[in-house]
């Protein structure tokens, strides 16, 4: 569940909408290798093509055209230039000429007050599975809706780009949306047998319905296959180095790039990080074990102020009580679309990424207990990307997809039911839900192709930034990667929600000073919330 954190626009607005009407999973997952291409880039952008921009103004109003406020487009594209663009991609880079490539897409968004040009900033917002590209458009907005401090706007191009298999660039789809309604409603922790057996028979028929569609091409959307792109980006848009912001998984990404291309770093910031050298089941633990911190925090907040959240006197038994109480009876909407356990579980996912969200988690469980669950289900749609219509983008196959190529999972179905029993004793909501997730790479078909670890030598300086309270990449993979990489730096945030930047000033000053001026902030600097 590094499942990435949506631009923080979308959102303060969507969720300021649900509260107000009273109505964007993932789970985290080796040696060096020789760059392709060697040091010099020009081999590289003639395997991977040519890009050519084309302006795409269209794609602002595409993204947020139904929740902006009247005018904020027109004002948006005024000022701010936005270009679409493609480049072809060897499918397998470890084999270039061979038969079958991938297109990437990706934008990039000036500022007209751009001045003293740096160069590109390439995001990554994680996943794996989101689009970057819409990440950009949205980092792009500026610091009043959770958007770039102009710091950072006014030196760099802003360029996304959906990863190979993600959303605009050769995506991964074999998943139906009957397919994925049914996952998110089925029982967070099927406790009986015959409820895990119907589990693992649906887990197995999607995956195998994926093997059918794409066999052996699966292990190509690998993170080591992505790294080799961004590479290929990076000499496309004609920087001579890489200058790199990972949220989530995104920070597996940067990390994975400084292994490979340690010489074309220029400034990788990494917020929200991911431990390459934990394996997947210990990581899966671990984040278990920061939602239930999270919740914990939530209930501890709760509890504090009683005009803001109605879960009185006790948030947590509020909170597993809605899950249990829908499990055996959901309550349906206007629609008559059900508010099942698995639903409400989502919804209490989805507010523990943001500090902001908490509000809504306890006006929608109140509402939802006045039988009312249009804002549960809004909450929870908001985490699956599910739109009105019933439609998902392709993030959960991508998903599976990258994570599953990365990563040999070496565990059995007995032994995921044996993982579910004992997490759910150690960790009372998020444990047995989280062993759940496991039998998606258990069960996954193909082959992986595995990234590297260990240190990016003769990189310069990497920003590890990690969050005191973050559930899903809890903040003990910070220092860890930080040590792996051999050049990272800690700074720490003291507070709560998935990933820090852009946020509070201190965590801005710090940040900006390193992409703009390569400023290094003190080993063990910590900003408060």
């Amino acid at each position: 569940m590094t499942h990435s954190r949506t631009a923080r626009f979308l959102a303060v607005l969507a969720l300021a909408g649900l509260v107000a009407a009273g109505c964007t999973g993932e789970w985290p997952g080796g040696g060096t290798e020789e760059p392709v291409g060697g040091s010099d880039a020009s081999p590289r952008k003639a395997a991977a093509g040519e890009l050519a921009w084309q302006p795409c103004p269209e794609l602002v109003d595409e993204l947020v055209g139904d929740i902006a406020p009247s005018g904020f487009i027109e004002q948006l594209t005024a000022r701010i230039a936005y270009e679409c663009g493609s480049l072809t991609v060897p499918r397998d880079w470890a084999a270039p000429q061979a038969p079958g490539t991938f297109e990437i897409a990706l934008v990039r968004a000036r500022s007209e007050d751009q001045r003293d040009r740096i160069g590109s900033l390439f995001v990554n917002p994680g996943g794996p599975g989101a689009s970057g590209i819409e990440s950009a458009v949205y980092l792009s907005f500026g610091p009043l809706v959770g958007g770039l401090p102009a710091a950072v706007t006014d030196r760099f191009d802003v360029v996304g780009f959906d990863p190979r298999g993600v959303g605009r660039s050769s995506p991964v789809e074999c998943f139906t949306d009957a397919e994925l309604d049914e996952s998110f409603a089925a029982p967070p922790d099927p406790a009986g047998q015959a409820e895990f057996d119907a589990v693992v028979a649906q887990t197995r028929e999607q995956a195998q319905t994926c093997g059918a569609e794409y066999g052996d091409t699966l292990r190509y959307f690998s993170t080591r296959q992505t790294a080799h792109d961004l590479d290929a980006l990076r000499a496309a848009v004609g920087d001579e180095q890489l200058t790199y912001l990972g949220l989530s998984y995104g920070t597996l990404l940067g990390a994975v790039y400084a292994q490979l291309y340690p010489e074309r770093v220029r400034a990788l910031v990494l917020d929200g990080a991911v431990d390459p050298e934990q394996d997947a089941v210990a990581a899966t633990e671990q984040q278990a074990a920061g939602f239930e911190r999270a919740l914990d925090n939530f209930a501890q907040w709760c509890s504090g102020v009683p005009e803001e959240c109605p879960l009185q006197p006790d948030a947590r038994a509020a909170v597993t009580g809605a899950i249990e109480a829908a499990g055996a009876d959901p309550v349906a909407g206007p629609d008559g679309r059900a508010a099942t356990d698995g639903w409400v579980f989502w919804a209490v996912v989805s507010t523990l990424y943001s500090r902001e969200a908490w509000p809504a988690l306890g006006s929608a469980l109140e509402q939802l207990e006045g039988g009312d669950p249009r804002a549960v289900l809004a909450l929870a749609d908001a985490y699956a990307q599910r739109s009105e219509d019933g439609s998902y983008p392709n993030i959960f196959e991508a998903n599976s997809a990258v994570t599953c190529a990365d990563e040999e999972l070496g565990v059995t179905v007995p032994e995921v039911r044996g993982l579910q029993q004992d997490w759910r004793a150690d960790y009372p909501v998020f444990g047995a839900p989280l062993a759940m997730s496991l039998l998606g790479c258990v069960l996954w078909p193909g082959t992986t192709d595995p990234y590297p670890t260990g240190p990016a030598e003769g990189a310069a300086p990497i920003l590890v930034v990690g969050t005191r309270g973050d559930p899903a990449t809890p903040y003990e993979s910070t220092a860890r990667l930080a040590e792996m990489l051999g050049v990272g730096v800690v700074l720490t945030w003291e507070g709560e929600g998935h990933t820090a930047y852009p946020g509070t000033d201190c965590i801005n000053d710090a940040v900006d000073a390193y992409l703009v001026e390569l400023t290094v902030p003190p080993e063990g600097t910590s900003c408060p919330p």
